[in-house]
């Protein structure tokens, strides 16, 4: 191999030898440049333990191979020299220094420590996208376990059955207010079973009578008097209460506090 001269590169007139080994080489070219190890070592970025390592072609107190070529590269460039003999004279030295071949990777290789974090961020990227994976299916559950719980609260809020509430046929007649008594109690001194009802009409109006058993003692528009008997409670609706006189076992049953808008709709009991 031949190397190039010092002479050549820096102007010295200092000439090496071309069975030189690069880092003999590269030393002598700095002191013959007038170089401080310090100032070489700060040019290169690198420890002064490093670059004196490098200068004792002390190969084993380096990183790999790959590393070596690199740092003489550099080195070389720092001085002014070509570098390709220097990479060619220490491929040609290096297994018979260190018994390894030159393009191996040592056990502590800053590259397999490299591999290995690269593979570790995969590793971890998958981690996380199984996270998010496991996040997204929770919060889909989490969705439909609320959406089922809403339905079925809705479902039970609905009245489980609607109470058979009979009408007249025009569907005027209004309810009693919520502050009226609902059921009138009349004492009687009777011990008969069943109870009478009485109702006499100034003119035709539309009622609704029916006994504690459900039956229907009187419905639709009654204008002659009724004389009605059945088991008590009894459910009065009457369209116009003002034109109805109602009486209970012959007791006279006042229909105001059950009128509401003319209309009445109240239970009577004994």
């Amino acid at each position: 191999m031949e190397l190039n001269k010092p002479s050549q590169a820096s102007g010295t007139g200092f000439n090496l030898g071309n069975a030189q080994r690069p880092g003999e080489y590269l030393r002598q070219l700095r002191l013959a440049q007038k170089k401080e190890l310090a100032d070489v070592a700060r040019a290169l970025n690198m420890p002064e333990r490093q670059v004196v390592a490098i200068e004792s072609d002390d190969y084993k107190s380096l990183p790999e191979p790959a590393f070596i070529k690199g740092y003489l590269r550099t080195y070389a460039r720092l001085l002014g020299t070509e570098a390709e003999p220097l990479v060619h004279r220490f491929n040609e030295i290096y297994t018979s220094d260190t018994g390894l071949p030159n393009n191996h990777a040592l056990e502590n290789s800053p590259l397999k420590a490299l591999g290995r974090i690269q593979s570790r961020r995969k590793t971890d990227f998958q981690w996380l996208k199984w996270l998010m994976y496991a996040v997204l299916a929770a919060a889909l559950v989490w969705v439909m376990v609320i959406g089922i719980q809403y339905w079925r609260s809705a479902k039970k809020a609905e009245p489980a059955q609607q109470a058979e509430t009979p009408t007249f046929e025009n569907d005027t007649v209004a309810t009693a207010s919520a502050n009226a008594p609902t059921i009138l109690s009349v004492p009687v001194a009777t011990t008969r079973h069943q109870d009478q009802l009485s109702l006499t009409f100034k003119k035709p109006v539309e009622v609704l009578i029916k006994d504690a058993t459900g039956k229907t003692l009187a419905t639709g528009v009654q204008s002659e008097a009724l004389t009605l008997n059945g088991d008590s409670p009894f459910s009065i609706r009457l369209a116009e209460a003002d034109q109805v006189s109602l009486s209970m076992n012959n007791e006279s049953v006042s229909l105001s506090p059950y009128t509401v808008n003319g209309r009445a709709d109240f239970r009577l009991s004994r």
